[in-house]
């Protein structure tokens, strides 16, 4: 395909009626620029979307751009800050000659502008506002896939969770969990636990080792109330601005598991408590997934169908997901499939693995007007990727090669006495600053457990009373001998008695011839 060929494709594939965000502007190849500019619709974001590119390509000022323009548009934005880089939002930018430069290469009048910004921190561990949640709210199916476990082990747990819920035993932190397993494997809960199916006993020896290792990591922080409320993320400034929340990730590389999955607890959350609202002109919220390998490294079935339900139906809700990532593989096929909007960065194809992957992303995109585009995906340079979008009408735009805008804040981190100035400014930080520790599961079990000894004990002393007040059965009397008759008498009489004797010994010596001595 010719140059213009290509200039006139783009122009019209991304020529929008509605609003739209701006990314950049068209590359014809690595050294010429044309004036065709590339676009997402704004009505198309909830079709969610993928940010991909090797480490050090520019995925978080991409990520940084969109949060921008979505917050101009009065869009409220949820992002992960792996690297503490996105903090910089809520700053103006410092420009420079490099800034103004590729600013006016793509047509942007870039203006230095900070933006509304709420910083949190998961259970704490931060600056930011307390996020936590309760582990009945987690529930099963997440915890199993922080904790590792396999779908035996999944069920038992899930199991547990029923049979707390049905005697009415909140589980509000980890302890509380623990709390009930021990019960149930016990001598007292062995009954209850067999009417519910019964789990082994080295089943449950498993999750309590899990669980011990986990708290030991330090996920006794995100666990717990005040429960953070999902609806606070749908805010908007006072000038009409939406607002940007950030969470800190500062020990990404120790807990990766629980940051990933406490998000998506956070994106399920959204989805059972917002109204449907069908297609809308704009999003009421996007939701920035970075790192997401994270969230499907060793995943089980159970979480992948989770995961892929809540993608596919959030769309309903206004509420756009863009997960941000090295490589397209990274994401299971079946989330892959329900993403609409595709920035890829540059990947590299160093080794043999890198080229499958390479050759799988160029295979997800549609048909493009570039003969190679596994070499022009190698060949980007920094803050340039190739763009497919979802049109007004729901189809895919052309592939476009393109140059991306610069972000108008600050790209780093804020200023830390900033930062903090801004949390204890918020009407959140005193809803959810302090943690509050009310009577759950590990409590109420501990108090059946008192109330069942001392009704053993009262059983046991009631019995005890019982036997001194009964008296002692009185001995028969031994039987009299009948009285004596009158020749019984004689009879044993001494005097008869030596007469028989003697008349006995003379009877006997006369049978037998004996003299008397």
């Amino acid at each position: 395909m010719t140059e213009e060929s290509l200039v006139e494709q783009v122009t019209a594939g991304y020529a929008f009626e509605g609003q739209a965000l701006e990314l950049g502007g068209l590359m014809v190849d690595a050294d010429t620029l044309a004036e065709a500019r590339v676009r997402i619709p704004l009505a198309m974001v909830n079709r969610h979307g993928l940010v991909a590119g090797a480490t050090g390509t520019g995925k978080t000022k991409t990520l940084q751009l969109l949060a921008e323009q979505l917050s101009a548009a009065g869009v409220s934005v949820f992002a992960a800050d792996v690297k503490g880089d996105l903090s910089g939002l809520s700053t103006p930018g410092e420009g420079g000659e490099k800034i103004a430069s590729r600013a006016a290469s793509v047509g942007q009048q870039w203006q230095a502008t900070g933006f509304p910004v709420e910083y949190y921190a998961l259970g704490g561990q931060g600056t930011g506002i307390p996020l936590r949640v309760t582990v009945s709210a987690f529930g099963p199916v997440l915890l199993s896939k922080v904790l590792e476990l396999n779908d035996t082990q999944e069920s038992s747990l899930g199991l547990v969770f029923h049979w707390a819920d049905t005697q009415g035993l909140p589980l509000l932190d980890l302890a509380d969990l623990r709390a009930v397993i021990g019960h149930l494997t016990s001598d007292e809960g062995k009954a209850e636990l067999k009417e519910i199916g019964g789990i082994s006993t080295a089943t449950a020896g498993v999750i309590l080792r899990e669980l011990v290792a986990f708290q030991a990591a330090g996920a006794d922080d995100f666990f717990g109330e005040p429960e953070f409320a999902s609806s606070e993320l749908l805010q908007a400034a006072p000038d009409g601005r939406g607002l940007i929340s950030l969470v800190e990730l500062p020990q990404l590389a120790d807990k990766p598991r629980v940051f990933s999955t406490f998000l998506l607890w956070l994106l399920a959350d959204l989805y059972h408590d917002l109204p449907e609202v069908g297609d809308v002109e704009k999003p009421k919220l996007v939701f920035f997934f970075d790192e997401a390998h994270l969230l499907f490294d060793d995943a089980s079935d159970a979480f992948l169908d989770q995961v892929t339900r809540t993608v596919r139906l959030i769309r309903s809700k206004g509420v756009g997901v863009f997960f941000v990532t090295q490589a397209p593989t990274d994401v299971p096929d079946p989330v892959l499939a329900q993403l609409g909007s595709r920035i890829q960065h540059q990947l590299r194809a160093h080794t043999p693995n890198d080229a499958k992957a390479l050759k799988a992303t160029v295979n997800t995109y549609p048909t493009s007007a570039y003969d190679d585009l596994g070499q022009v995906i190698t060949s980007l340079g920094i803050g340039e990727a190739v763009v497919t979008v979802m049109d007004e009408r729901g189809a895919p735009t052309p592939v476009a090669w393109t140059r991306l805008r610069a972000p108008e804040s600050l790209m780093g981190p804020a200023d830390p006495a900033a930062m903090a100035a801004t949390v204890a400014a918020s009407p959140r930080h005193a809803t959810y600053a302090e943690a509050i520790d009310r009577e759950s599961a590990r409590e109420r079990l501990a108090a059946r457990l008192e109330e069942g000894a001392r009704k053993a004990e009262a059983e046991q002393a009631a019995e005890e009373r019982a036997e001194e007040r009964i008296p002692a059965p009185k001995k028969a009397p031994a039987p009299k001998d009948p009285p004596k008759s009158w020749q019984r008498e004689v009879l044993e009489s001494e005097p008869v008695q030596d007469f028989l004797k003697t008349a006995g010994r003379e009877i006997a010596r006369g049978m037998f011839g004996l003299g008397r001595r």
